[in-house]
């Protein structure tokens, strides 16, 4: 809280977080705050830092830093606007640093800046500084056969569909798949859900705008990862193509798990 910082005092307060994912609430947000990103992810330098405001965010604006300077990431002008994911990518021996500056106000009024935020390891970003980034950057990639094995073991959830709906969002660039579900493998959560009165099975994914998924007939595998509290579009082959592609690995003897 902004209010048991010593009044007179220009100190910008810094925290250190261990998490790779957590959340953060700053209460009467005052001067500024220095929040430093320091999870233990060996062998990865490279990592993307994903945040989530809160739909109430005020009083604060948020940056990222690198190469020496801050980068914009949310500022208070953006007002009532949808709080969509943001994520940046970069280099960094120390972790990430979020730098949090309070907006000047007057009065009373209780503020609260407040986010989520999920550290990722991802080995294919390259250079230096700081980039903005996908929340996945492979999303619209067809997956390879290897990667479609690795998928089925390694995925948050594993589900067979198909396709109910498509609604695309143009002004937060994410687009939405509703699934009908006949099978559930995997969940890490309850997403996907009996549906009240039809006693059908279903649930929504999430992707990237630029990824253009569009409606298809038939049964997919829907695998991916959750993010936020929601599901996140990895690997969606049709059911019948992974059938073929999983019994060939079996018979050789290289699939990565039972499924």
């Amino acid at each position: 809280s902004g209010l048991s910082r010593e009044p007179r005092s220009r100190a910008v307060e810094q925290i250190h977080l261990r998490c790779t994912a957590g959340s953060l609430r700053w209460m009467y947000p005052a001067r500024a705050l220095r929040v430093l990103l320091e999870p233990n992810l060996a062998g990865a330098p490279h990592t993307t830092l994903c945040i989530k405001p809160d739909s109430h965010f005020q009083g604060a604006s948020i940056y990222v830093e690198g190469g020496g300077r801050l980068q914009l990431v949310l500022g208070e002008a953006e007002g009532a606007r949808p709080r969509r994911v943001s994520c940046f990518s970069g280099r960094s021996p120390h972790g990430v640093a979020l730098f949090l500056q309070a907006s000047p106000h007057t009065g009373i009024g209780r503020r609260t800046a407040a986010f989520q935020y999920e550290l990722l390891s991802n080995q294919s970003v390259a250079g230096s500084g700081f980039k903005k980034v996908a929340l996945a950057e492979a999303m619209c990639r067809p997956c390879d056969n290897v990667e479609l094995l690795m998928a089925i073991c390694s995925s948050d959830f594993v589900v067979r569909g198909s396709i109910r709906n498509v609604s695309h969002d143009s002004e937060n660039h994410m687009s939405q798949v509703d699934v009908s579900v006949q099978k559930v493998y995997r969940q890490k959560n309850r997403i996907f859900q009996q549906e009240e009165g039809s006693g059908e099975w279903g649930g929504p994914i999430r992707t990237l705008l630029q990824c253009k998924v569009k409606e298809g007939r038939g049964d997919f595998l829907f695998t991916g990862n959750e993010h936020f509290g929601e599901a996140w579009l990895g690997c969606a082959p049709r059911f019948k193509d992974f059938i073929l592609v999983y019994q060939a690995a079996r018979e050789r003897g290289n699939n990565p798990c039972e499924f």
